[in-house]
């Protein structure tokens, strides 16, 4: 804990989300996002971009990428220069960079591992590829000084967030734990209703909000949402 991590996001692109997933009439434009984490150990990748997928993938969600090695760079940075990847889950718009990294460490939930080396998950190319390391978990991992991975299953059984213990507070990759910053605020104002003894009935919270909170986070992060959620007693 004290470290001081510098987070930078990487935009990597977007694809558009037809409306028959969105729960609504119009299809969604959602952007591709990646964080950079400069650590003292070295420095942290969290998600990779959109990989290539087979014709189908490519036509209905109708991806624009960014480049991985692109972005690095406008931020001062090589793929050399990378010590360590996460990524939430392992479907092709997270991990769509990972072959760029072989050699460099990959913690993932062992869950998630077998789950993509099922077949019909993801893109088996992005999943192994030559000189692929993967550090199995099962749970969670301290995996440098003050950088937790924590398990957040729910839009896959084995998806994982980064929590990053800053001097000034800690900041949260939640990657796809939820789409949007709001329905993250929406579900911490459940939680902290039923703390308060709100009668039911309330909204089903993830039961791993208990343990995000527990880190008292100042700020969340997404993977497809631009926004940042904060505590409600901010100071800016």
């Amino acid at each position: 804990m004290g470290e001081n991590m510098m987070v930078r996001r990487l935009d990597l692109g977007c694809f558009i989300r037809p409306a028959s997933e969105t729960g609504g009439p119009q299809p969604r434009v959602e952007p591709v996002l990646a964080y950079l984490v400069q650590h003292d150990h070295g420095l942290i990748l969290f998600d990779t971009g959109i990989g290539n997928a087979d014709p189908e993938t490519e036509a209905h969600y109708r991806p624009r990428r960014h480049s991985l090695r692109g972005a690095l760079s406008a931020a001062g940075v090589a793929l050399d220069d990378i010590s360590l990847v996460a990524n939430c889950h392992l479907q092709f718009d997270h991990c769509g960079g990972n072959p760029l990294l072989g050699g460099k460490p990959i913690p993932v939930q062992d869950v998630e591992l077998a789950t993509a080396r099922e077949g019909g998950y993801t893109v088996d190319e992005l999943v192994d590829f030559p000189a692929v390391a993967y550090e199995e978990l099962s749970g969670e991992a301290e995996v440098r000084p003050g950088v937790r991975i924590i398990p957040t299953p729910g839009y896959t059984q084995g998806h994982q967030s980064l929590v990053l213990r800053q001097a000034d507070g800690t900041v949260v990759l939640a990657g796809q734990a939820h789409d949007f910053g709001a329905h993250f605020a929406s579900d911490q104002l459940a939680r902290q209703a039923a703390l308060h003894g709100v009668e039911q009935p309330l909204p089903t919270c993830r039961h791993w909000l208990e343990r995000l909170a527990d880190f008292d986070p100042r700020r969340v992060l997404f993977a497809h949402d631009c926004s940042v959620w904060e505590p409600a007693q901010s100071t800016f």
